[in-house]
């Protein structure tokens, strides 16, 4: 792999706060006063450097790439918060959509601002013909350019045509022509927390080589490093479905391959520090991975192909834990501290069970990997009738809620009985007893984003696989407005100033008012 010219190195440091202190003022002959002291911040401490016997059962190797790179998280801080955009899946590292929307009006409806097109492709590659549009989980980023680089708010989307797409926010022109990477693109990639232009990308299938990951230079509009096939690999599959995720100046990546990467940022580039490879059997057989990483002070949190929910010390790349959730795990889990502990929400699908069983939506304690509690939704696979078919189970990232729904949770199911549908359902998320279901037509694997109004009610949009959006009431499950609009909405949408940006497969993304 190409190394990059990299700054000399940062002392390692962990962010603690020291007690400042403010000296006695003493006037002549007067008693002295003494002056109200600031409030100890508290000390953002690391989460422990331990193993479970749950996680002493893998078969593990820490692969390390480059001794001479730092190991240490420089920072426990969610290197997203307070950016000037969406710069991953979600916009934040614990996944919890950093972003939402503000309604002001009672009447309700879906006006399309613009819509861009985009190229179709009709390679026929090893798995089949893609097309163009936006594919799962396809979101968009949006990032708010400075005035010394681009000075623009500019909408970043990869297609399964194998394109980047630059969109002018405002307007739904193109800023600059399209970057195309040579292979299909279905996962949401991420960008450089300090806009230097860097765009991590992760190739889906296969087109040409080299088939893996890809960083663009936006700004220069090149290629600045390819990582293709990993001959250490456990598994052979290539693909990289999941959004990379930046966290105390090191990009992690987990891989279709078995592997989670480990990568130093250094200026102007990034080279890699570190491979875990694990396999739950005595083989080097590995799961997958196609969620992304979720990520929280040092512990990072994943699911794979086989059902392992697995917590791994992002210092030392050892796991802390695993947790089996029955079956493929795609849907990205959603981290939350509670009382300074971490909680994971995340669920699976109905695959290696057959074709009937169960979604598994759990709460696990994030140091431990604890059960705190597990519902079970029947759901079903869907058969195409031409040899093809569609798993159950949850593939969303769950929606945590807020203003008058705070305390609650929120997710959906593809149920896929012989009458196609999804259920989108609110869940109490101190207890997990189910606080209501609504049944929607269609399958949803578009991520739930949220709005509120000035009364702090909670608004939930979310889109399905035949190109209809839904604006639900948080607290009822009440659809308060539905409108066909686009092909098939697997892409999860971001919201930017009150507007919805959602691609669609087909050959549209899609620019939405709420009026």
């Amino acid at each position: 792999m190409k190394r990059l010219p990299l700054l000399l190195f940062l002392p390692l440091m962990l962010f603690a706060c020291t007690q400042q202190q403010l000296q006695t003022v003493v006037e002549p002959d007067a008693e002295p006063v003494v002056l109200d002291t600031i409030p100890e911040e508290p000390v953002i401490t690391s989460f422990p450097d331990t193993m479970y016997a749950s996680a002493e059962k893998l078969m593990i190797v820490i692969d390390t790439i480059d001794a001479s790179l730092p190991s240490q998280l420089n920072s426990l801080e969610d290197a997203y918060a307070d950016k000037p955009g969406i710069y991953t899946f979600r916009g934040s590292a614990t996944r919890n959509p950093n972003f939402h929307g503000h309604l002001t009006d009672d009447s309700i409806q879906f006006k399309v601002d613009w819509t861009y097109t985009t190229r179709i492709d009709n390679t026929n590659t090893c798995l089949g013909i893609w097309g163009g549009g936006v594919g799962w989980t396809g979101q968009p980023l949006y990032v708010e350019w400075p005035q010394d680089s681009l000075h623009r708010q500019e909408i970043i989307v990869v297609s399964l045509c194998g394109d980047v797409y630059f969109i002018d926010f405002q307007t739904g022109e193109s800023t600059r022509a399209p970057f195309d990477v040579k292979n299909v693109l279905k996962g949401t990639p991420a960008l450089n927390t300090t806009l230097n232009g860097h765009l991590y990308i992760g190739h889906a299938v296969p087109k040409g080589a080299p088939f893996g990951t890809q960083v663009v230079d936006v700004l220069q509009h090149e290629t600045v490093d390819i990582f293709g096939r990993d001959n250490k690999a456990w598994r052979s599959w290539g693909g990289y479905d999941s959004s990379p995720l930046e966290a105390g100046g090191f990009l992690f990546r987990p891989a279709e391959n078995g592997g989670i990467y480990k990568y130093y940022i250094g200026d102007g580039g990034y080279a890699l520090q570190s491979v875990l490879r694990y396999s739950t059997t005595k083989s080097k057989t590995s799961p997958g991975m196609e969620s992304s990483m979720a990520i929280c002070r040092n512990y990072g949190y994943v699911g794979d192909n086989a059902g392992n929910i697995l917590c791994i010390n992002l210092n030392t790349m050892k796991p802390v834990w695993t947790y089996w959730n029955h079956d493929d795990t795609d849907a990205s889990a959603v981290v939350e501290l509670e009382d300074g502990v971490p909680y994971v929400y995340t669920g699976c699908e109905v695959d290696r069970q057959g074709g009937n069983g169960f979604s598994h939506f759990v709460k696990l304690n994030g140091l431990n990997g604890d059960l705190i509690w597990e519902d079970t939704i029947r759901c079903h696979k869907l058969q195409y009738g031409n040899g093809k078919s569609s798993d159950g189970g949850m593939y969303v990232t769950p929606l945590l809620g807020e203003g008058d729904c705070d305390g609650m949770i929120f997710t959906s199911f593809c149920v896929q009985t012989s009458k196609t549908y999804s259920v989108f359902m609110a869940f109490d998320k101190h207890n997990g007893s189910v606080l209501y279901r609504t049944k929607m037509k269609h399958e949803c694997w578009s991520s739930p984003v949220a709005f509120y109004n000035d009364q702090g009610e909670m608004f939930i949009f979310i889109g399905d696989r035949v190109g209809t959006a839904f604006l639900i009431k948080g607290k009822t499950g009440e659809i308060i407005a539905s409108e066909k609009i686009a092909n098939n909405f697997e892409s999860s949408p971001i919201i930017v100033d009150n507007k919805i940006v959602v691609g669609s497969r087909g050959n549209k993304i899609y620019k939405i008012s709420l009026q």
